[in-house]
């Protein structure tokens, strides 16, 4: 292939040509899953093991008599974690349990992890210690094996990469693809309340970065604060379901926003989703300050991702299984595509549902 040589690099004909003739997209035209549909239209499986590809929570891997599950999140600096107010010891646990959520979204158990760092010069050796202390402190409480990883410089700030590995038997797992009309919408805990902290912590730095005097309020809102800055992954609802012997129709976390997320579901299981507004969950703390904050409340449970709660289906024959449990709660059904997608408002009517949770780009 003819090399054209140019300021110090050889550049392909056919990529100088493509460079000069092609379109150029802006991949905020696209948005991240858009992207994601994009590249993955160009991904040829070869191998008879790979059971599951691009398009779920986790890849599915054939592992003899029971399958593995892969999942990798990458986290940067200034993007998914600000250090002005999220200690690193936080960052490192974060870090980990969005991953493990991960793998509790296809209805699997956790197993080992491996972690990868860019690091600028300005972290020292005790700075990388507490991020570690964070992770460390992750892997014991998810019962998780540290294997390995990578460390390498950066120009830019702290960037993490965990890549989670878990395991289930293929009966067991649940993937989007699998809810059917008349299943029962279930999500855990409550939702919004991750946004709602980091809009608290948000406008804290905005007031000491005009008076670095002023010491941040932050007593009242410990409980959106910790939703934001150190998340749990909700392995203790998987255990819960293996022990009643339910294996959810789909699943997935809730990441990048409830309505986001049933988008997804809808999509991957050709199917219309309805729910009730007076059925979100959400607790009192995250309410009274998105009201503070002049926010509505609905929009923040449909809308503001990193909960990292789990929302799944179940067919109605599990509903007895789970009608008295404490912490899901059961906020609509599933039904035909052609039906679409609805919220059932408070005040009665059921209105188009809208997806407008997080944008990378």
């Amino acid at each position: 292939m003819q090399a054209i040589a140019k300021g110090g690099f050889f550049i392909s004909a056919i990529m100088k040509e493509f460079i000069m003739s092609e379109k150029r997209t802006e991949i905020g035209e696209l948005g991240e899953f858009g992207l994601i549909d994009r590249l993955h239209q160009k991904v040829k499986i070869n191998q008879e093991s790979t059971l599951k590809g691009i398009g779920d929570d986790a890849a599915v891997i054939a592992a003899g008599d029971h399958v593995k599950v892969v999942t990798t999140d990458l986290l940067l600096e200034g993007v998914h974690f600000d250090l002005s107010y999220a200690p690193l010891p936080h960052v490192g646990f974060k870090a980990v349990a969005v991953n493990i959520s991960d793998v509790a979204a296809m209805n699997a158990i956790p197993k080992q992890i491996t972690v990868s760092i860019a690091i600028t010069n300005r972290f020292s050796v005790e700075a990388v210690e507490a991020l570690y202390s964070g992770i460390n402190a992750a892997c014991e409480h998810f019962g998780v094996d540290l294997i390995g990883g990578d460390t390498t410089s950066s120009r830019s700030g702290l960037v993490i990469s965990i890549t989670a590995i878990g395991e289930a038997q293929k009966e067991q797992l649940s993937y989007r693809s699998g809810a059917k009309e008349n299943d029962i919408i279930c999500v855990t805990g409550d939702l919004g309340g991750a946004f709602i902290g980091l809009q608290v912590l948000e406008r804290e730095k905005q007031v000491f970065l005009a008076n670095p005097n002023m010491q941040p309020e932050l007593d009242k809102y410990q409980i959106v604060t910790a939703r934001q800055l150190r998340p749990d992954a909700r392995m203790d609802i998987i255990h819960e379901l293996r022990e009643m012997g339910v294996v959810p129709t789909s699943m997935l976390d809730v990441s990048d926003g409830l309505a986001s997320e049933l988008f997804h579901i809808c999509k991957s299981s050709k199917v219309g989703v309805t729910i009730y507004e007076d059925k979100l969950p959400i607790d009192k703390q995250t309410y009274d300050t998105a009201v503070e904050l002049n926010m509505d409340p609905t929009t923040c449970v449909l809308n503001g991702g990193e909960d990292y709660e789990l929302l799944f289906t179940i067919t109605q024959e599990d509903f007895k299984k789970l009608e008295k449990h404490p912490d899901i709660h059961f906020i609509g059904y599933v039904n035909k595509e052609e039906d679409g997608k609805n919220l059932v408002t408070k005040s009665g009517p059921a209105v188009a549902l809208k997806a407008q949770g997080w944008k990378h780009f």
